[in-house]
């Protein structure tokens, strides 16, 4: 099964099967190597996305920088690496748009305007940049072998919930044709633990499963997402964090950075 190509039209009907809306918003998280091989490659995957949704639908992938020193230019900064070949391929497109800032989305169709043009979002999943758009917009969170570890998604409602963890960053944007170093406080750790939404999602019948191309896919709603982690985080703030002496420098970091006030004892 593993070498066997799965063809253009087969990826779009494993899609519309798993739940693709046909005009909707998806917001697309992937590992190429685990859906591969497919015909076309990268392309052909991002068509069958496209077949799926329609001309009227719109395409979103991440596309943020994973370098923090230099100035963000969308027209030849290339997306993070571990963002994969497909979110590459995708930010290269004819008719693509992308954000101007470092913490950016690209996208394709009716609504990318509407996702992508939004100002310098601190922290990356505020509310009013573009993770926070496709929220608004009731899009749909396409997770293609990838866990929910890679779902950006619950960093937004980790901000709705006003976790109490802020890690400090920085990223560099051009003002007047001038490099400026731009400092803020993140809601990051190793997000190993966001896979707890599986469990959320499953014991309510929000989120659908199955195969596409030769990966595991997950689809869901933003909101239903959202609306769950919003739940589990009123109980229980640094849920996400793994328990202290656990070896986690990042959830030890994120840890460090809390007063003690900010959360019940």
């Amino acid at each position: 099964m593993s070498g066997f190509e799965v063809s253009r039209t087969e990826l779009a009907a494993q899609l519309r099967t798993l739940g693709v809306r046909r005009g909707g918003v998806l917001l697309v998280h992937a590992s190429f190597r685990a859906v591969r091989p497919v015909e076309g490659g990268p392309h052909g995957l991002i068509a069958a996305l496209g077949d799926a949704l329609g001309p009227d639908g719109t395409l979103v992938m991440p596309s943020w920088t994973g370098d923090d020193d230099a100035p963000f230019d969308p027209a030849t900064t290339p997306a993070a690496e571990d963002l994969g070949v497909l979110a590459q391929t995708f930010r290269r497109l004819p008719g693509v748009l992308r954000s101007d800032h470092p913490f950016a989305c690209a996208a394709l169709g009716p609504a990318a305007a509407r996702v992508v043009d939004t100002p310098l979002p601190l922290p990356p999943a505020a509310p009013e940049g573009p993770i926070g758009r496709v929220h608004g917009l009731d899009g749909q969170v396409l997770l293609l072998g990838v866990g929910h570890d890679a779902d950006t998604t619950l960093h937004l409602a980790e901000l709705l919930a006003r976790v109490p963890y802020g890690v400090p960053k920085h990223c560099t944007t051009l003002r007047d044709g001038r490099a400026v170093r731009v400092d803020y406080r993140e809601n990051d750790h190793c997000c190993q633990r966001f896979a707890l939404a599986d469990g959320w999602l499953r014991a309510r019948g929000l989120q659908a499963e199955g195969r596409v191309g030769h990966a595991h896919a997950r689809l869901l709603r933003a909101r239903d997402v959202v609306a769950v982690a919003l739940e589990a985080l009123a109980r229980d703030p640094l849920l996400f964090l793994h328990p202290p002496g656990e070896g986690c420098e990042e959830c030890d970091e994120a840890r460090r950075s809390v007063d003690p006030a900010a959360v019940a004892t």
